[in-house]
């Protein structure tokens, strides 16, 4: 089992003079649920190296268990730190993709031309997708082979308006996660904000929010079985 995960090169939040880059716990608890299922894990980033951390997820309220456990895990860190160009990755040598959220794929990998080839080649093959909160952002320009937006007429979760909002960042970000789903006509569903929801729509797996992450990496593993 060959899974890559792509994470965020972007670490500026917007105009606002804050950091941001992905969310600890969206890319810990994925990268623990399926490395302990015995997979083996390919990180990759647009500039490639370490990717930015968004500071709030290190403060000490969003921590979890897989953050601890992999804040001892050394090994865990290296692979962190050096992940490879995603223009060098190629698709045929992975079973599946998940992305993790945070703010970052908002700006870089919703409109990364690496990322939109590599999720059409998984699409095509029909192979798991997996992206959490605001990951689904990469689905902004993907298209299925019919030549429609990818996720027209699929079940989608992300990152809700509610929870944007609550967040402060509304007119902060490029663009809202949901409203852009439905524009390219997906079928988007949501929980209560900050619970954990995941949609499975065929070999397409997203999650709402930080809460979902661990959860939506558990049903891309059913995909794999």
């Amino acid at each position: 089992m060959n899974i890559l995960m792509v994470l965020t090169s972007h670490d500026t939040l917007g105009d606002t003079g804050e950091k941001t880059g992905f969310w600890l716990e969206e890319f810990a608890a994925p990268y623990y649920v399926l490395r302990d299922a015995g997979a083996k894990i390919t990180l990759a980033s647009p500039k490639g190296g370490q990717p930015p951390l968004d500071p709030k997820s290190d403060a000490p309220d969003a921590q979890t268990e897989a953050t601890e456990r992999f804040k001892k895990d050394e090994a865990a860190q290296q692979a962190l730190a050096t992940t490879a160009k995603l223009a060098d990755i190629d698709a045929a040598n992975f079973d599946a993709v998940f992305y993790p959220g945070g703010h970052g794929p908002l700006w870089d990998l919703a409109e990364s031309a690496d990322s939109k080839r590599l999720i059409e080649a998984f699409a095509a093959s029909d192979r798991p997708i997996g992206a959490v909160c605001h990951a689904p952002a990469i689905f902004r320009h993907t298209m299925a082979a019919d030549g429609k937006p990818l996720v027209s007429g699929r079940r989608v979760a992300g990152f809700t308006n509610g929870e944007e909002d609550a967040v402060g960042l509304t007119d902060v970000v490029p663009f809202l996660v949901e409203d852009m789903l439905k524009a390219n006509g997906g079928r988007y569903e949501k929980g209560a904000d900050w619970s954990s929801y995941v949609v499975v729509d065929g070999k397409l797996v997203t999650g709402q929010n930080p809460a979902s992450s661990e959860d939506a990496a558990k049903e891309l593993l059913k995909l794999l079985k």
